[in-house]
């Protein structure tokens, strides 16, 4: 799925924090976006394996979770929905397609790896690949709903989330043979910088 869905996933983990505890909204929102996104930091390098951790996260997100619930506090709160969010993202990337370049094809078997289960998750395509209509659909079934839980600023945000996302969408199918042109003319120089999966 999209940077941008995965942002909002974390979004609407915020969204019921900031129902129980509106004190804690805003420092949630941070939390949630920023967890939701940080596992695909890992882009260009080892894509859905070298920060993606399906039951890492999980398994310390019920105990953060636990702790601010116990002892609510900024940071006891942020830390518990950053993590919640982080797990929704590298599990649910098994939700969707495989890692290859043109990923509607579904001739990869790489969803995400499981560092715990030392093998790759095989993608189960219910979104068939990032930037599919779908995900599109996701996104905006995720994140409206939570926008509302905050101020216009979040929600301008969620907007503009929104705005990229369509963007993508729109071009998704293009991108591979942008990407194709682009490895074509890196130096050999830093050609061993490009990740394979652009370069085959």
């Amino acid at each position: 799925m999209m940077a941008t869905t995965h942002a909002l996933v974390g979004l609407a983990v915020a969204a019921v924090v900031s129902l129980v505890a509106p004190e804690f909204g805003l420092v949630a929102a941070a939390a949630g976006l920023a967890g939701g996104v940080f596992p695909d930091l890992d882009l260009y390098a080892g894509h859905r394996r070298t920060l993606h951790f399906p039951v890492y996260f999980s398994t310390l997100a019920a105990p953060a979770a636990a702790a601010a619930a116990a002892a609510p506090t900024a940071w006891t709160v942020g830390v518990a929905v950053f993590l919640v969010a982080a797990a929704l993202h590298a599990a649910s990337d098994a939700l969707g397609g495989g890692l290859e370049l043109e990923p509607w094809r579904a001739t990869s078997e790489r969803a995400v790896y499981s560092h715990f289960h030392r093998r790759w998750i095989r993608p189960r395509r219910l979104v068939r690949y990032d930037g599919a209509p779908e995900d599109l659909a996701v996104a905006a079934v995720v994140g409206v709903p939570a926008s509302l839980a905050f101020g216009p600023g979040v929600q301008r945000l969620v907007a503009a989330a929104l705005a990229v996302s369509a963007g993508y969408v729109a071009v998704r199918k293009r991108l591979p043979a942008v990407a194709a042109w682009l490895s074509a003319r890196v130096p050999d120089g830093l050609r061993h910088r490009v990740p394979e999966r652009f370069t085959t």
